[in-house]
């Protein structure tokens, strides 16, 4: 931080300072930032690991710590276990006890869902998920579904849900979510659909520290490894964007000013 305005009372020049939410702007060297979205980053986490998972692990915990809460011995399916979210997602998830199955779209990313706390792995280039996930699970489903990958996976997931299951869609990269006849949630055994963002879970000051807290923890107890798997100078953003958008990524992805 190398100035602080009028009124700012929680911050000091010289601390070092990440965010996970808005607004917009982050791709610059340097920012005029409102106090409120940022919190103090810990000794022990560098810049680059701040960068790479402050929004994802806003995302991470409110999805398992707070949309809908996971217990040890839970067993719960997550798409694209092999994305930013998902690897941090799953080692977290399977730090408290959960068994996860995770969705990818190829094997070598298989396996670095598996090294990431991933029980059981479906490639979806390959495999059918709702069968492979019927077939995991005895038949019964699972009692939440988390899903960023939108239209493609949409109705899949609806369908690997046990009855009074939650739906958590996240996201959308393969597309927005066509319209939902509510009929469906009801003939599926009463299914719960939630729609979340970071935002929504991070109203108040209050709420984002306690999220931070949380996620900061997990990473400094060794639970949850951030793993950046590609670094691009700040010049090469389209660079950047045509790998993540081509799903030629995996983990986190950060921009070098």
């Amino acid at each position: 931080m190398r100035a602080v305005g009028e009124g700012v009372t929680d911050f000091k020049v010289g601390d070092r300072v990440a965010y996970g939410s808005g607004p917009v702007g982050s791709y610059s060297t340097v920012r005029n930032m409102p106090a409120h979205p940022l919190v103090k980053i810990p000794d022990s986490i560098d810049f680059e690991t701040a960068a790479a998972m402050m929004l994802k692990g806003f995302t991470a915990q409110y999805l398992l710590r707070r949309v809908y809460k996971v217990q040890a011995g839970d067993t719960i399916l997550f798409h694209a276990a092999a994305g930013g979210v998902g690897t941090i997602a799953t080692q977290w998830a399977k730090s408290l006890g959960v068994r996860v199955i995770g969705t990818v779209s190829t094997r070598e990313k298989a396996e670095l869902a598996k090294a990431n706390g991933c029980a059981e792995v479906i490639i979806t280039s390959e495999e059918n998920i709702v069968e492979r996930v019927k077939e995991l699970t005895d038949g019964k489903g699972v009692p939440v579904v988390y899903d960023s990958v939108g239209k493609a996976t949409f109705v899949d997931s609806l369908n690997c849900l046990k009855p009074r299951g939650m739906m958590v869609s996240f996201g959308n990269a393969s597309g927005k979510v066509d319209p939902v006849p509510l009929q469906w949630l009801a003939e599926r055994g009463s299914l719960v659909l939630t729609r979340p963002t970071v935002a929504s879970f991070t109203v108040d000051k209050a709420e984002m520290l306690e999220s931070a807290a949380e996620m900061f923890g997990v990473v400094a107890s060794g639970a949850v490894k951030i793993q950046i798997n590609q670094r691009f100078a700040l010049a090469d953003v389209v660079k950047a964007h045509t790998e993540l958008e081509g799903r030629r990524t995996t983990g986190c992805t950060v921009l070098i000013p």
